[in-house]
């Protein structure tokens, strides 16, 4: 992970600060920060440790390294936003498969794009987050998914458990670009930075087909919806705009008069009622009327906690029994969905079709994937689907092993690649199968 210098890690905290202190400020003099060359080189090391396709210009980092260079590109960007002849280029839809069957389309902004924007939100990002309320955790410094999960986690301990399980119907195809602005405004009345959020907001979308024709398919001076999911300062901006539906669950006291808690991750959220929901969910349809949004009437639904599981970020949540004190507790595992996904994936890289590739180059594969996915949901009650999930990742290797080397019979299989073999010569990274919790029962 990149570590800020220490001189843009100043300018934050005294933008941030500035901000905490005076709620009613707005900032007039940015512009200058963001055509700063610590900071566009900042912005540049970010962008590239992200990675990502390249976009509609078709410049990865590598041929932009290669041909340009950084010190050159940056140099250029740098002067085309001192100058104000920066102009941002149409941004490339690519349509990525989701776990239901269906696409998700996905925007990807050219790497001098990317910069531009990466750029602008280390410069505004502590205003807003000045502002941001305790109910939101997504795409925020310092908070993270796991964050979100122990606030529900402890909400349904206190007793709050029939949950709206909240879904917005294409939230960032529907963010509606005037209010945006007006909720951005009210911070930043730099006409720079305003003008600079606007274009991107207003960039062509273009598709390309198979044969490489491309088409308009969004975008453009007279489109009034839609961030494009991909761009780096979208999640912010989305963040900002869902800010309203926080500040007024928080100023209007609605924990307290509904008895009610709001988490909020991104554009996905939760509300936890002690009592019934009825109330709160009157107030959020109501307020998400006059934002131009609406809750996605086929997927939002009502859930208690004590009859039925619901699923928030990847885990599936729910009260359960102890088996050993009879004491009720919030159960949290990982997904069905999230199971079936990382067992597909392993399936596929272990697949007979794969055979004849090099083994080391397998294994590294499977075991980048089996990191990633438990480094996320090695996390509070999830040792049964741990142990389900080694269980199977040493059968698919095995499966994987026997035909690479023409080994028909099962038993064979297992006793030349028994389970201390698939680790010690093959390499295959330990799922871990003690529970991801440390603290989830220690107040029981």
């Amino acid at each position: 992970m990149l570590t800020t210098p220490e001189n843009i890690r100043t300018l934050q905290r005294k933008l941030y600060r500035k901000a905490k202190q005076e709620p009613g400020y707005r900032f007039y003099a940015l512009y200058d920060k963001v055509c700063r060359g610590d900071i566009l080189r900042h912005a540049y090391d970010l962008v590239r440790a992200n990675r990502g396709s390249a976009g509609i210009d078709g410049v990865t980092f590598e041929v932009l390294e290669a041909d340009e260079g950084v010190p050159a590109f940056l140099a250029e960007l740098k002067e085309a936003l001192k100058e104000k002849t920066y102009r941002a280029s149409p941004v490339k839809r690519v349509m990525i498969p989701k776990s239901n069957g269906k696409e998700r389309p996905l925007g990807f902004p050219t790497i001098r794009d990317r910069v531009a924007q990466m750029a602008v939100k280390l410069v505004i990002e502590p205003i807003f987050e000045a502002d941001f309320c305790s109910s939101s955790f997504g795409f925020r410094p310092g908070k993270s998914a796991h964050d979100a999960i122990d606030v529900i986690a402890q909400a349904m301990h206190e007793g709050h458990n029939n949950v709206i399980d909240a879904d917005l119907s294409q939230y960032f195809d529907t963010i509606p670009h005037a209010k945006l602005m007006a909720t951005v405004a009210q911070r930043i009345s730099d006409g720079g930075i305003l003008h600079l959020i606007q274009m991107w907001l207003k960039a062509p979308v273009i598709e390309e087909d198979k044969n490489g024709k491309r088409r308009n398919v969004g975008g453009g001076k007279n489109s009034r919806r839609g961030t494009p999911q991909g761009g780096v300062l979208s999640p912010l901006l989305a963040n900002i705009y869902l800010h309203i539906l926080d500040r007024v669950w928080e100023r209007h006291h609605l924990a307290e008069r509904l008895e009610a808690r709001l988490v909020r991750y991104a554009d996905d959220f939760v509300v936890l009622c002690r009592a019934e929901t009825g109330g709160a969910m009157q107030i959020i349809k109501d307020l998400l009327d006059r934002m131009d949004l609406a809750l996605n009437e086929d997927k939002t639904r009502v859930v208690n906690a004590w009859k039925e599981r619901f699923c928030f970020l990847g885990f599936e949540l729910g009260i359960r029994r102890s088996t050993k004190s009879g004491k009720p507790y919030p159960h949290v595992q990982p997904s069905k969905r999230s199971l079936q996904r990382i067992r597909t994936g392993i399936k596929a890289l272990t697949g007979r079709n794969r055979t004849c590739l090099p083994l080391s180059a397998i294994m590294t594969e499977v075991n980048q994937q089996l990191r990633g996915w438990t480094g996320y949901f090695h996390y509070r009650n999830c040792s049964r689907s741990m142990v389900n999930l080694k269980g199977y990742v040493e059968e698919r290797l095995r499966t994987h092993l026997r035909k690479r080397h023409k080994i028909r019979s099962r038993g064979a299989g297992y006793a030349r690649f028994p389970q201390k073999v698939l680790y010690t010569r093959y390499g295959l990274y330990k799922v871990p199968t003690t529970a991801g919790w440390t603290i989830a029962h220690a107040s029981r």
